[in-house]
């Protein structure tokens, strides 16, 4: 079992190092609030990936990776609301905000209800739980439990990274509220997020 906790462990951080909506959610709102609401973002999609694996380890993802309709309508409310954050940072960028608290998107589109709905609405996370975990369940071991230990490594590994990210980010926070940085970044971060958004809703 240790043998099949490292192996998993390994492969984790791989996934976990590799960019996505969520990473890039935290991002933004240590853009937009700064390392505060950063974690608070971070909280948000820590919880959307606990409630992945409890579903994943009761069994239900499976329902959704086999339901053509579930999976649609949760992949397509998901890059609907990823365009709407890349918008409004788009929209950030052309009235040139300077005040990190200002912004339509400043409740709901940072923090914590940010980091939770990216995650939650992602589909792709769901599935990657009911796939990925099986593949590191020793023979013989109870699936359930085994889901829900390797999910936990999983959660901490990701604590562990965004930890590390906030840290950094944190230096930056000052670099980040400079006018001209924060509408480059806007732009970026708006032109990114619209990308995912876009992918993940069109994808067949």
């Amino acid at each position: 079992m240790l043998v099949a906790v490292a192996a998993f462990a390994l492969a984790a951080v791989v996934v976990i190092l590799f960019p996505g909506p969520d990473t890039l959610v935290v991002l933004r709102s240590v853009l937009r609030g700064g390392r505060r609401r950063g974690a608070s973002a971070a909280a948000g999609v820590l919880t959307g990936l606990t409630i992945w694996i409890a579903v994943a380890a009761l069994g239900l993802a499976a329902v959704l990776r086999a339901s053509e309709l579930a999976y649609n309508v949760l992949r397509i409310a998901g890059g609907c609301y990823l365009v709407w954050l890349g918008v409004q940072s788009l929209r950030s960028m052309l009235r040139h905000e300077q005040a990190p608290e200002q912004g339509r998107g400043g409740i709901v589109g940072t923090g914590f209800f940010a980091g939770l709905v990216t995650n939650l609405l992602n589909p792709k996370v769901g599935v990657f739980f009911v796939t990925f975990l099986p593949g590191f369940i020793p023979h013989g071991y109870p699936v359930g439990v085994m889901s829900l230990l390797l999910g936990a490594v999983f959660v901490v590994l990701t604590v562990a990274y965004y930890l590390l990210l906030l840290a950094s980010a944190a230096r930056l926070v000052d670099w980040m509220a400079t006018p001209r940085i924060r509408r480059r970044l806007d732009a970026v971060t708006g032109f990114v997020l619209v990308g995912f958004g876009v992918r993940l809703a069109a994808e067949v």
